[in-house]
């Protein structure tokens, strides 16, 4: 039987935060850069790079490569000062992490988040040992629904594709597998079921890896 590889998106997937996420960025796009956006209409921005967010809302080159290390990197650690006391884990994954690792499972990290987040959540939930692929924003030219960095992963892994299962808080992370042409777990801590009905290659959907244990075998 082929082996099976696991790819884990980090935030709203690893830990619960996107909604700290969201409240730094309408702060930072409304307060600070002038955007006219409700908190819903920052949400719906919520995706890929934060270069790439910036350029949907202000438009391509309205900010230098300097200006936006700028703004991300003060953002980033708005979020993280918010976010250090209430970090954990989602429900069941750690248990689940464990039982992959010992079932011999390959696991890796695929994200949009910049080294500096994944950073602060693999080594604030002491988590790093379980991925031995992360492939980060910096890693890749394009970031979701673009493939690349879920395929880059699995070749990291040393695993095809279709034998990669993905964990995806977000419509776009799981286009980005079906474009890779691998399955996908939506976790649904951000969004609901119904906002996934377009995509054929959920086999699942939960907030708790304890529902998840029969994917290890």
């Amino acid at each position: 039987m082929a082996p099976t590889a696991f790819l884990f998106d980090l935030n709203g997937t690893i830990v619960d935060d996107m909604a700290y996420h969201k409240k730094v960025w309408h702060h930072v796009l409304v307060n600070e850069l002038g955007a006219n956006m409700s908190f819903k209409e920052v949400a719906a921005q919520m995706y890929g790079k934060n270069s790439e967010l910036l350029d949907r809302v202000f438009g391509k080159g309205h900010f230098s490569p300097e200006q936006v290390h700028e703004i991300e990197m003060a953002k980033e650690r708005k979020y993280q000062e918010i976010y250090r006391p209430d970090m954990q884990a989602l429900p069941g994954l750690i248990d689940f992490l464990e039982a992959a690792r010992l079932a011999g499972i390959p696991m890796g990290i695929g994200s949009a988040a910049i080294p500096f987040n994944i950073d602060f959540v693999l080594d604030g939930l002491k988590i790093r040992t379980y991925f031995t692929s992360v492939v980060s924003a910096f890693d890749v030219p394009v970031s979701k629904p673009n493939p690349d960095v879920f395929l880059k992963g699995a070749a990291e892994l040393g695993v095809a594709p279709e034998n990669c299962i993905v964990f995806e808080d977000a419509p776009k992370g799981v286009e980005a597998a079906a474009n890779a042409g691998m399955k996908a777990v939506a976790i649904t801590t951000m969004h609901s079921e119904e906002e996934f009905s377009a995509y054929n290659n959920i086999i699942a959907y939960t907030t708790d890896y304890h529902t998840l244990m029969h994917l290890i075998g």
